[in-house]
């Protein structure tokens, strides 16, 4: 059951963030469709070359991302600029992942969408048309640095119904909004 804010959940930006098949697209979308923002698919602004390396069950390396993070912060810095809020689908492993993408003094909420592994391979196995193979799954876990308590990072089990997460992601926001007043 989602809480209501006393003024609605005020635009910011958003980073859903997971391993692949937590389901950070789905919950991204969902958030803005609730909430009015603006959407980027993190891996939409992947380079080519990263997409067929990992097409191809090959994981990628800080380097690769590095591109790729560069061009997941200037939509979220473009967003700031607008004032209008904006929820980015986006792994962000790393905390040195998620530094790149606070750069340029950019203020990110982070929403971990914590999931089992035995789930996240059950969904991995389950998608279609999707470039991330499901042999992958392991590197990104081992690659996986979970939300330090200097990082405003809010943790939310993604294992629920879609609409249930969805919910619980606003409640969240809106917990999280409350307590920064």
């Amino acid at each position: 059951m989602t809480q209501s804010c006393p003024n609605g959940v005020m635009p910011r930006l958003v980073v859903v963030m997971g391993v692949s098949g937590s389901g950070k697209t789905l919950v991204a979308e969902g958030l803005c469709s609730q909430l009015g923002w603006p959407f980027k698919e993190g891996d939409d602004l992947h380079p080519a070359h990263n997409i067929a390396k990992m097409s191809s069950g090959e994981p990628l390396t800080d380097e690769d991302r590095l591109p790729w993070l560069e061009k997941c912060r200037e939509w979220l810095a473009e967003r700031a600029r607008d004032g209008r809020g904006g929820v980015l689908a986006c792994s962000a492993l790393k905390g040195v992942y998620r530094d790149i993408l606070r750069q340029e003094g950019v203020d990110v909420t982070f929403l971990f969408l914590r999931v089992p592994r035995d789930e996240l391979e059950r969904r991995l196995k389950g998608r279609k048309r999707h470039f991330m193979p499901v042999t992958l799954l392991d590197s990104q876990l081992e690659t996986l640095e979970a939300p330090s308590e200097q990082e405003h990072i809010l943790v939310l089990d993604a294992v629920d119904h879609p609409t249930e997460v969805i919910a619980k992601a606003v409640d969240l926001l809106c917990q999280d909004q409350e307590s920064r007043r």
